[in-house]
């Protein structure tokens, strides 16, 4: 019953807000929340300078992925019901003497540092109440406000520990708590990596964090205040006889009561909560006797988006703070006499909030929270839209990669280019490999000039000393390897493509094919393996002669990079070599 009357009062909570939010959601009616694949990819305005650098890469084809960029912060408040578990039972909305002390508001601040995982700082100021419809003396003998409590002299218990003739009075526990915790979250997002669909228009996450509490609880032990004070007169509803709602009328505090004496309790209790609960002798106590507690906290929430940068959210969270005394009660209700009261209470004290929110978006030049982003929305959009109004099927300069994927549709016949159709630029200059006339220049000699030649002198041995041109149409190249593999991968396949081309266009032009790689026995296989699969590739799959290459291998250089080039003046060797080291091939 109390899991529906909350769940009522949330959702008239949301149909209130909802009516409130009726204009603002009409002024978003016309506009596009979600467009392609959510921001532009090149927008470089959007990546920090620390990302610049991928991102440049990206641009030039020279790295697959995008950097990822800069995306908003999340302010948000949130209003809910606060209730605490413990040996006393908390009231709700519709049922507490005063509905307000049910209540709790917040705060909070969060940032996304991925798609999935994000960060939370939140503060909450929560009030909770409660009474026990069923008696209890277990308050004798104990450092407790039952215990203590006198107007005119006279208490609720009296006798003295391990006396035979004690008395205490059957009284019903109550309480009110006032909290405000301050905690830090990790919250992460469950359903925003979608394979079929675009995006969301509700974000589920889960989140744990760590923080901490301050408490203070009160009781209701006293009827009135100064001279008008009394005791609560109990015994008119321990006496009373409420066995008409009962089919076993010999079990006065059966549970069918639990309604009756609620409602007669809610009339007896004046709600003014004047007496300090039971405290810990051992804590630490901070303003109004406070006492500090670290808790830890677990929830669930979900958000629907309103807008661009707003959102609602409802949210479940539940916090520890190991501590028995939240709700002013560790005793048990019975004590038994002669021993020196009752025993402590198992359990410690949870409380829970479950809350509604209001999210805002801050930041400029910033993409929304990644919580709402697909992290899959470019690969998928590039996929079925590669290029607007572009045509598959036309690959109209010739270098095997259409035109929807092309990013360099204009590259001259024969050149080896990737998977973008660029042109390949092995050491990064700027220069594409068709026009360096240095094919790999150290990155400490660039920038490059206009031949892709770098900045550093040449040295003495080699001073003066003219290079050898190629032969035709054959220009150098490099194929890239992963690091463990001698596999070739498509891009491989079609700047191999590309020097079939140029090779069958020089009939009489042989090819040096290069491998590095010699530090080690498996090194120096897996260069010969990577320099047979070129060989293999060109003559099994394009039909060329094996006699016009030369095969090396061994050599130095980027371990991962076969090196191709026209043969030159000097330039001689077998087409095969035996492997060095065949035991240690790998794939």
């Amino acid at each position: 019953m109390i899991i529906k009357n909350y769940l009522l009062s949330t959702i008239m909570g949301c149909a209130a807000f909802l009516s409130n939010s009726a204009n603002a959601q009409n002024e978003n009616a016309g506009k596009i929340i979600y467009k392609s694949a959510g921001y532009d990819v090149t927008d470089t305005s959007l990546i920090p300078a620390r990302r610049m650098e991928q991102q440049r890469d990206f641009m030039k084809s020279q790295y697959d992925f995008p950097s990822k960029p800069r995306n908003q912060w999340e302010i948000g408040v949130n209003v809910g019901a606060f209730n605490v578990s413990g040996d006393v039972r908390s009231k709700h909305l519709f049922t507490a003497k005063n509905p307000i002390q049910t209540l709790g508001f917040g705060a909070h601040l969060r940032k996304a540092w991925g798609y999935v995982i994000s960060t939370r700082l939140q503060f909450i100021h929560g009030t909770a109440s409660g009474y026990n419809w069923q008696p209890a003396t277990g308050y004798w003998a104990h450092n407790n406000p039952w215990n203590k409590v006198r107007v005119n002299g006279v208490g609720y218990a009296t006798g003295r520990v391990y006396s035979p003739t004690y008395s205490a009075i059957p009284v019903y526990y109550n309480y009110k708590t006032n909290i405000d915790e301050l905690s830090f979250q990790m919250v992460a997002t469950l359903n925003n990596i979608k394979f079929h669909k675009a995006r969301n228009k509700a974000s589920l996450y889960a989140l744990v964090g760590m923080g901490g509490m301050l408490y203070d609880t009160w009781i209701d032990a006293i009827n009135g205040s100064g001279a008008n004070a009394t005791l609560y007169d109990f015994q008119s509803i321990t006496s009373k006889n409420y066995n008409n709602t009962l089919t076993n009328t010999n079990w006065p505090n059966g549970y069918r009561t639990r309604k009756a004496k609620n409602a007669d309790l809610m009339t007896m209790f004046d709600g003014k909560y004047e007496s300090a609960a039971e405290k810990h002798d051992n804590r630490l106590w901070l303003g109004r006797e406070r006492t500090f507690r670290t808790i830890f906290t677990a929830g669930l929430g979900v958000q629907f988006k309103l807008g661009n940068k707003i959102s609602l959210s409802i949210e479940d969270k539940l916090s520890y703070p190991g501590d028995d005394l939240i709700d002013g009660q560790r005793w048990q209700e019975w004590p038994q006499p002669g021993f020196g009261g009752s025993a402590m209470t198992r359990d410690n004290d949870t409380y829970n909030y479950l809350s509604l929110g209001l999210n805002i978006h801050i930041g400029g030049k910033s993409i929304e929270p990644l919580w709402w982003m697909n992290p899959l929305d470019y690969s998928y959009t590039k996929i079925n839209k590669p290029n607007s109004g572009g045509a598959c099927d036309i690959d109209k300069d010739g270098d095997g990669v259409s035109d929807c994927f092309d990013r360099c549709n204009d590259t001259p016949l024969g050149i080896a280019v990737d998977t973008h159709g660029c042109a390949i630029d092995t050491d990064g200059d700027g220069v594409p490999d068709f026009k360096d006339k240095q094919l790999i220049t150290p990155t400490d000699c660039q920038p490059s000039d206009a031949d892709g030649i770098g900045n550093c002198p040449d040295p003495e041995c080699c001073s003066g000393k003219a290079i050898s041109p190629g032969c035709g149409g054959i220009t150098e190249g490099a194929i890239e390897f992963l690091s463990d593999r001698s596999k070739l991968d498509a891009r491989s396949m079609a700047a191999l493509s590309s020097l079939s081309s140029a090779m069958r266009a020089n009939p009489t032009c042989q090819v040096v094919i290069i491998g590095n790689g010699n530090g080690s026995k498996i090194d120096q296989q897996r260069s010969w393996d990577r320099v047979n699969a070129v060989i293999n590739y060109l003559v099994d799959n394009q039909g060329i002669d094996r006699d016009r290459f030369i095969f090396q291998y061994g050599q130095n250089g980027n371990n991962n990079a076969v090196i191709y080039r026209s043969a030159g003046e000097g330039d001689e060797g077998p087409s095969n070599l035996p492997p060095p080291f065949p035991n240690l091939r790998r794939d």
